[in-house]
């Protein structure tokens, strides 16, 4: 069934349109990714679907009877009213329903009359059924559930709604929308200000909700999680691509090469034509120029190639600095409570280390610790010699707000050296910031351009250790893997928290990981925190099967216990003494060739080798084996080596 239909949509801010014609279907069950660079209209286009703006031209239709949800941005809540209060109250059709089945019974409990007593009975089984339909029971359960799972647990639920910070107000919106389970619901980047368990958790309830959908996000796994379609805005126009965000990158990549051949083969056809016009507009050729001049004028040209490209992010040459960065030896830090307490470890020259865990653990402070901006309340923190620290604040506090980006780029600790206005705009020019964007005062530059402009600014700086606080706020898809990209690229040394994993997975190959109040340190990237979780998980649930007691266990020991010298009261290896490092250096290494093998078999001229192709996946299923043995091997001497 058809849920949106839309046609020629146009909408103007100025004299030149931000949609010009943008046109697509929504079915029941389509969960469409809509994604763009920033400022191509994304958000504008979801207003005019929710009727919240007007278009300039073209219609938007919903269907019939469609109810639709949308993400609204700032929150309005009553006066009075609690976390659980707002949350119960998306479900207000529902309670009054409940409340007619009660009263129903009530007064089918008193009525004596045979008839009155029969059409009441009947108005009861319609007001069960239609409850029924509709899931309306257990309602408390509901609202704990999706409230939990957003990261509002049970020490918000008294709390008055008004009170909450902006980003748990906006959470509270989430949960809100989430609760009158529309049939349609329209999503304004819904992954803001949640932590990365929250939005695992989002991703897994969006993906298994029944509802048509339009999602606007710069989070890549969780695109890749939740759609189905992905619908890309750009130059005002829709192109529909089936699949998740990989399957489009894919898609976009393949129709790119197409274009830019058939692009490229139009205007060499042109070239030629018109140096023939040159050379025989006049003498024996004179008619053949004159015809092909005719077809020039006629020739339907061939549109540019969609080519979305990224801002060219690139960090200078690091000052070589000492082999250690940062040593850290037992530091600890509470606020009321402890955040964290006997963290060690040390940073090398080179290495790349991200700091993930929910909101309000103590990462931001953590940072601060390190940076010395915060007293920790024991331990010490020992920075590396010619170590020089560049910071970028996820606020953005260190852009003057009236000052044009071109004096802003510039570094309090280097004003009054010779960096000349042209250094300054081929500083910024390396971030995307050109002609006049350079010139514009920083409030009025978009997000994402203040955030280019820190970033270049931290070059200024000539840092060889970049401290960097959600820096992927603000940048587009495009962005992020340029920075991303920079970033590996970079000599020097880098920390960073970050929510957005996919950047943790390209980035960092360290990572600090709060969980609870321990900080544990992972030598891998995302991708390997979440392969020892999942097997940390794995083993705690056989660990529970091994010691459930059964028939079979109270009569004789099993074999598996005989194995895990459970008798003995201590586990036996199952792997030879390895150290730790070790075995960790090696799952990097299997993951890297699994990453290379999946980049070659998403490539078309792979498969036009078939023998490669096979090669290619037995490797994979033997490196899959192998990385299965030695995350059991990596567990078992997390658990048994002293």
């Amino acid at each position: 069934m058809q849920v949106l239909h839309v046609e020629g949509i146009r909408k103007y801010f100025g004299p030149n349109p931000v949609l010009d014609g943008v046109t697509f279907d929504l079915y029941a069950g389509d969960r469409a990714g809509l994604v763009g660079p920033n400022g191509s209209g994304k958000t504008t286009l979801l207003k005019i679907i929710a009727g919240l703006e007007s278009p300039d031209g073209g219609e938007c239709q919903i269907t019939t009877g469609i109810r639709l949800g949308y993400l609204e941005q700032h929150a309005e809540f009553l006066p009075g009213r609690t976390v659980w209060e707002e949350a119960q109250s998306a479900l207000q059709h529902l309670l009054e329903l409940q409340h007619e089945a009660e009263r129903t019974a009530a007064l089918l409990a008193e009525i004596q009359r045979p008839d009155e007593r029969a059409r009441l009975a009947a108005r009861f089984d319609r007001l069960q059924q239609e409850l029924h339909r509709l899931n309306a029971y257990h309602l408390d359960h509901k609202i704990e559930q999706i409230l939990v799972g957003l990261g509002l647990g049970p020490d918000f639920f008294d709390r008055p709604a008004c009170e909450l910070s902006g980003g748990e107000q906006n959470r509270l919106l989430l949960a809100k929308l989430l609760l009158s389970e529309p049939d349609f619901m329209l999503l304004d980047e819904p992954s803001n200000h949640l932590d990365i368990e929250a939005t695992r958790w989002l991703e897994e309830f969006l993906a298994n909700h029944r509802a048509a959908m339009i999602i606007v996000s710069h989070d890549r796994y969780f695109l890749d999680k939740v759609t189905t379609r992905t619908l890309e805005l750009f130059r005002g126009t829709v192109e529909t691509f089936p699949g998740n965000f990989s399957a489009y990158r894919r898609q976009k990549e393949e129709r790119l090469l197409v274009a830019r051949r058939t692009y490229e083969k139009q205007l060499e056809e042109i070239e030629k034509a018109e140096e023939f016009i040159r050379r025989h507009h006049y003498g024996q050729k004179a008619a053949q120029a004159q015809d092909r001049r005719k077809k020039l004028e006629r020739i339907e040209l061939v549109e540019p190639p969609r080519e979305i490209t990224a801002p060219p992010i690139q960090f200078p040459a690091a000052e070589r600095s000492g082999d250690i960065v940062l040593r850290v030896e037992n530091l600890g830090k509470s606020f009321g409570r402890p955040l964290f307490k006997g963290l060690t470890f040390e940073i090398a020259r080179g290495q790349r280390w991200g700091i993930l865990g929910p909101n309000g653990c103590g990462k931001s402070t953590l940072l601060k610790c390190l940076l010395g901006e915060v007293e920790p309340d024991e331990g010490r923190v020992i920075r590396g010699h010619n170590v020089i620290v560049g910071y970028f604040d996820q606020h953005l506090t260190c852009l003057p707000p009236d000052l044009p980006a071109m004096d802003a780029v510039l570094p309090t600790s280097i004003v009054g050296d010779d960096l000349v206005e042209q250094k300054r705009r081929d500083l910024l020019a390396k971030f995307g910031i050109t002609g006049d964007r350079a010139l514009t005062p920083v409030r009025n530059l978009s997000g994402g351009e203040r955030c280019r402009v820190a970033l270049a600014r931290l070059t200024a700086a000539k840092a060889n250790f970049l401290v960097l606080d959600e820096p992927t706020n603000h940048l587009d898809l495009w962005a992020r893997d340029a920075l991303e990209q920079a970033l590996r690229r970079f000599d020097g040394t880098v920390l960073f928290v970050s929510h957005d994993r996919y950047f943790i997975d390209q980035v960092a190959d360290h990572l600090l990981v709060f969980e609870g109040a321990e900080v544990r340190v992972i030598h891998g990237n995302y991708a390997m925190y979440q392969a020892l979780a999942d097997a940390r998980r794995a083993e705690s649930a056989q660990k529970i099967k091994d010691t459930a007691p059964d028939e079979s266990q109270v009569r004789r020991p099993s074999k598996r216990a005989d194995d895990r010298g459970e008798g003995s009261g201590k586990r036996k290896r199952r792997f030879p003494y390895r150290k730790v490092e070790d075995i960790e250096a090696d799952i990097l290494q299997h993951e890297a060739r699994r990453e290379e093998i999946h980049r070659e078999l998403s490539e078309p001229e792979t498969y036009r080798h078939g023998d490669r192709v096979k090669r290619l996946k037995q490797e994979l299923e033997e490196l899959e084996q192998k990385l299965q043995s030695l995350y059991a091997h990596w567990e078992e001497a997390m658990e048994l080596n002293g």
